[in-house]
């Protein structure tokens, strides 16, 4: 579980495919040629090796389903880079 605000950054997972479940709120995920908004219980899929930027424009809380060692940035590495994350 995630909750989201704001732009992500631009980034891809060469191995691993992403799937987000919008719990609350909605959010937009960027790609190089299009938008695509998903609303509160909608579900998108983000294949491996896609370039993408997840953006919220107010708070949404998101269930992403990913292995867990699936690094948040993908192949970007910066201030926004989680490297230890809270499990439950």
């Amino acid at each position: 579980m995630v909750k989201l605000e704001g732009e992500f950054v631009f980034h891809q997972h060469e191995n691993e495919d992403e799937l987000f479940m919008v719990i609350k709120g909605k959010f937009k995920v960027e790609y190089t040629d299009k938008t695509v908004e998903v609303n509160e219980g909608e579900i998108i899929i983000v294949p491996k090796g896609v370039e993408h930027k997840p953006v919220a424009n107010e708070e949404a809380w998101i269930m992403l389903f990913e292995p867990v060692s699936t690094i948040n940035t993908g192949n970007v590495i910066n201030e926004k880079t989680k490297t230890q994350l809270e499990t439950i």
